[in-house]
């Protein structure tokens, strides 16, 4: 071959690799281009990543309230399927659709790319996968996503709140500390999040609601708060709005449903704050212990201005002094006595009783109440607003202004969560909602809490509280409510209330219970104060709150309590018969295992049997009874 020749076929090769890369190029930034208009997920055959979860609820015991569970977003990208009708009969009983309706959604769709199903639960997902591995279920992919359970369902449900579809935090505990619930982003294949401890102890809270259900059911009330308080250390025990919601089900639920009445609602609370009012009498020496005003069966004053000024009062109690004004619940006398007291300092102890701020307990939404400047107080503004009308207060308040009669003149603030914690179980910090101050002095809450206990004499409102062994203090209350149409007090609608402390002598627990737009019966004492007393015993009982007059056993104090050995996981699957659900806890947070629980209480059936090889992907199912 000659020189010239030789040159000519080199440049024919090169003329030739030009070409073939120039097309190369063109169609890599053909397929660029197409992807950049229709962008689609590309199937995953095989899910090697799992999500970040969100952090647990539980309450003070460590029983789960709020937990994560693996769910999936089913998608198709159209091009990728070649037989959309045998795809839609193998998919449509997985997605509980008909072989039809996914026909129609695929054909009509103006995409490529379609949501076939979202937060799919994980074994239907599981067979998916199967499915997607062994390319029957080509064009399909899943989207990991992070779902939410609540095993207690109701309980505590406006107090714990719900999540959304995307995953955050919608009311509640859930929305208040989202970003200490949710795991950081980025991170894989370890949960990141952290654990939220609640005061609620879930045994008080199901004996409350089971008392509060029904007392709604006999009393045809609108509504119902109930709430429990250690008042030593503010820690809220139990809390009930009723009527309630399932979190789990929460899109079918209304906001009426949905709201924390104890935390966001305030209301006139009616003769339950005269415990305060006369409080802030004695501790100021504005009156005595032995200081008497007379009831003739109304309050009447005329102002400098000639104002007639009249109160009705339940009954023609004679004369009263502070004890007695309690113990029957006499409208006059506390009227009178407030007469003994400037505005200013009345409302400077209301103010440092917490009525008109926030308790900063963590719950969001909280409300302040309402108490007026003096400034804006009428000449009848005193009278009425230490009988517990003029002034609006929530559930919270109540609790938190009670513990300085509890504490001996030093009030604690209430709180709903405990504690925060990481996944390594170093306590990140203690919910403190503001350090105890002193309010009164020693002697005038004790004062106070001996008037209450009378008030569970015979002749007192509060008697039908009376538990025989337990020393119990309480005060009753009976409001109108304000008729939001005309703007005065309503003949119809009424709040009956109580509020209770035991054992009387160093209370350890206080109650306060409000029965809204009660039908039929109104009086705090006759429909408010029962279910304090079955509440306080059953909660005594459960606590182990020494009785009265009950003997006691002497002892160290040393108990010996078994160590349960948790279920080890490793090559095989363990047997789980008899595993109580906090038990599990640990192995429910681990990434590396699923896990499938259904019910509560303890292990009574699990699959796959003991001793089944544990294979990746393996789905353990738990069914508790």
């Amino acid at each position: 071959m000659t020189e010239e020749n030789i040159r000519i076929a080199g440049i024919r090769r090169f003329t030739i690799f030009a070409i073939f890369l120039s097309l190369a190029a063109l169609a890599l930034v053909g397929r660029y281009a197409f992807l950049m208009l229709f962008p689609r997920q590309l199937p995953r055959q095989v899910q090697t990543e799992r999500l970040a979860g969100r952090g647990p609820i539980l309450d003070r015991n460590g029983r789960l309230l709020a937990l994560e569970t693996r769910l999936g977003n089913v998608s198709i990208w159209r091009p990728e399927i070649t037989d959309i009708e045998a795809l839609s009969r193998e998919l449509a009983p997985l997605l509980e659709q008909t072989p039809a309706e996914l026909v129609n959604r695929i054909n009509n769709s103006q995409s490529d790319f379609l949501y076939l199903g979202r937060q799919i639960n994980e074994p239907v997902i599981r067979m998916i996968e199967s499915g997607i591995r062994d390319r029957r279920f080509r064009g399909v992919s899943i989207e990991p996503v992070v779902g939410r359970i609540y095993p207690e369902r109701t309980l505590a449900s406006q107090i714990i709140g719900f999540v959304g579809a995307e995953g955050s935090g919608l009311a509640g505990v859930e929305f208040a500390f989202n970003d200490d619930l949710k795991a950081q982003q980025g991170v894989r294949s370890t949960n990141r999040s952290s654990q939220i401890f609640l005061t609620i102890d879930v045994n008080i809270q199901y004996i409350m609601e089971s008392i509060a259900t029904r007392v709604m059911n006999e009393t045809g009330a609108e509504a119902i708060i109930f709430m429990a308080m250690d008042p030593r250390t503010g820690d809220i025990l139990g809390s009930v709005s009723l009527p309630g919601f399932d979190p789990n089900m929460f899109r079918a639920s209304d906001e009426d449903s949905r709201m924390d009445r104890s935390a966001i609602w305030a209301f006139e609370p009616g003769s339950t704050f005269k415990v305060f009012s006369l409080a802030a009498l004695l501790d100021s020496g504005a009156i005595a212990e032995n200081t008497h005003f007379l009831c003739n069966g109304r309050y009447e004053r005329v102002t400098g201005r000639g104002e007639r000024i009249v109160i009705n009062c339940l009954g023609n109690h004679g004369s009263v002094n502070a004890r007695d004004i309690i113990v029957v619940s006499c409208n006059a006398g506390v009227a009178y006595a407030i007469d003994q007291m400037g505005a200013l300092f009345f409302y400077n102890y209301l103010r440092d009783f917490g009525f008109g701020a926030r308790t900063g307990a963590g719950n969001p939404g909280e409300t302040a109440g309402f108490l007026r400047p003096t400034d804006r107080w009428s000449e009848r503004s005193r009278p009425t607003i230490a009988m517990g009308q003029e002034i609006a207060v929530s559930g919270l308040q109540m609790l938190q202004a009670i513990s300085a009669i509890a504490n001996d003149g030093i009030l604690v603030p209430p709180r709903i969560i405990s504690r925060i914690v990481p996944p390594d179980g170093r306590t990140i910090r203690e919910f403190d909602p503001g350090p105890p101050r002193r309010v009164l002095s020693a002697e005038t809450s004790r004062v106070m809490r001996d008037s209450m206990v009378d008030a569970t004499s015979y002749v007192g409102t509060g008697w039908r509280a009376f538990v025989g062994d337990l020393p119990l203090g309480i005060k009753t209350g009976t409001a109108q409510m304000i008729d939001p149409q005309t703007g005065a007090y309503s003949n119809t609608n009424f709040i009956a209330s109580s509020i209770a402390l035991l054992p009387a002598d160093s209370p350890s627990l206080v109650l306060y219970l409000a029965v809204i737009k009660p039908q039929g019966e109104i009086y705090g004492g006759r429909i408010a104060a029962p279910p304090i007393r079955e509440a306080a015993e059953a909660i005594v009982n459960y606590l182990g709150i020494p009785l009265g007059r009950n003997p006691q056993l002497a002892h160290t104090g040393a108990v010996s309590i078994p160590i349960i050995p948790y279920p080890v996981v490793d090559e095989t699957v363990p047997d789980f018969s008899g595993v109580a659900k906090r038990l599990l806890l640990p192995l429910l947070l681990r990434d590396d295992l699923s896990f499938h629980v259904i019910g509560d209480g303890w292990v009574v059936r699990q699959s796959p049997p003991p001793g089944t090889p544990m294979m990746p992907g393996t789905l353990i199912v738990l069914e508790l009874e």
